[in-house]
């Protein structure tokens, strides 16, 4: 599988990635590497991953606690202070070996520490293969509002090696589908008919055409002034779905997948009333997200706080919520104006 040549780095498949960070460790002579992991995946994925490793530098594994509740300022001054303690260095290296939360994370804290050293993304989720590992986008959560600190910064590479996905479980999987859906209905609606018609997805193809995907969107756009907005489809709507339900003490936690699909149903519909977008295709959606994830009965006393919660996206302007809505697929619009009372009615719409 050809490697993917990204704004300043390069997303590398299987077996060829090794070699390529194999290499690059010798040609850039780092001091020490430092491995960030949770306890997931030091367990699971570390294993599998350290036989690849050809290196006598120092190796150092930091291990933070799994979960987006942890992605926050908190768990990076614990990460920041192993690492002064464990001796790095600007010339250290951090490797990212885990799900969007390590990625995202490790990507902010190797970006500040000493004003920036090197980090390498070796997504271990579906989610993060597709998604949270490419594009420059690093940081953590404030309180449980998503991605409201962080920056831009691109990893030294990229590596994809699908045998991780038999680390996670079958939901964890389903998490990651939904940003797969995500592309297909605003960029390539043959990865949603994949998904829609196949009992056995081709893992491999599906990540490799959503990283290429992400790449061309990003290429373009690499800071979301125009179109890389049309990756948030689906995400105004189901992050604040998913940060009510990470705050509420009485509810299950819902995967980001999970509810990036609940959002993606939403606007949809609200995408049928504002941009006449066929509502045969908005059944269609609805039928394909509610046969693969388990429903979610969002409760209607519920619905004031998710929209305060909507409030804070960090797309808004001037207090005023934007949306990516669909004309038809593979066909967006973006920056548009909702009311409150659609929104509400969108989320009637799912639950029916």
């Amino acid at each position: 599988m050809k490697s993917i040549q990204a704004a300043s780095y390069l997303v590398h498949f299987q077996d060829k990635a090794y070699q390529n960070l194999n290499n690059l460790i010798i040609e850039k002579n780092y001091s020490t590497l430092f491995i960030l992991v949770d306890e997931n995946t030091f367990e699971h994925c570390y294993p599998k991953f350290i036989p690849n490793l050809v290196t006598e530098k120092p190796i150092e594994v930091i291990e933070i606690e799994s979960g987006e509740i942890n992605k926050n300022i908190e768990t990076c001054i614990g990460v920041w202070n192993a690492i002064t303690e464990l001796g790095g260095d600007r010339k250290s290296l951090l490797i990212t070996l885990g799900g969007g939360v390590i990625t995202d994370l490790g990507g902010f804290v190797a970006a500040t520490f000493k004003r920036g050293i090197d980090f390498i993304n070796i997504p271990t989720t579906l989610l993060s293969m597709v998604d949270a590992s490419v594009g420059g986008k690093t940081g953590v959560d404030l309180g449980v509002l998503k991605n409201q600190v962080g920056l831009f910064s691109n990893p030294e590479m990229v590596l994809v090696d699908s045998q991780y996905l038999s680390t996670v479980t079958e939901r964890e999987i389903k998490s990651g589908m939904a940003e797969i859906i995500k592309y297909g209905l605003t960029y390539d609606l043959h990865l949603f008919n994949q998904i829609r018609t196949s009992k056995e997805p081709n893992y491999d193809e599906l990540i490799f055409r959503s990283v290429e995907i992400k790449n061309e969107i990003v290429l373009q756009d690499p800071k979301e002034h125009s179109l890389r907005k049309i990756l948030n489809f689906g995400h105004t709507i189901g992050h604040a779905i998913e940060s009510f339900y990470l705050e509420s003490k009485d509810k299950e936690n819902l995967t980001h997948g999970e509810a990036i699909a609940i959002g993606m149903v939403c606007e949809s519909y609200i995408s049928s009333k504002l941009l006449n977008f066929p509502v045969q295709k908005l059944a269609l959606i609805k039928e394909t997200i509610v046969d693969l994830y388990l429903k979610t009965n969002l409760l209607e006393s519920d619905f004031g706080a998710i929209l305060d919660l909507l409030k804070h996206d960090k797309k808004n302007v001037s207090g005023q919520v934007n949306f990516v809505l669909l004309n038809d697929f593979e066909n967006h619009q973006l920056d548009c104006k909702v009311s409150e009372a659609l929104i509400i009615e969108s989320m009637n719409f799912y639950n029916s």
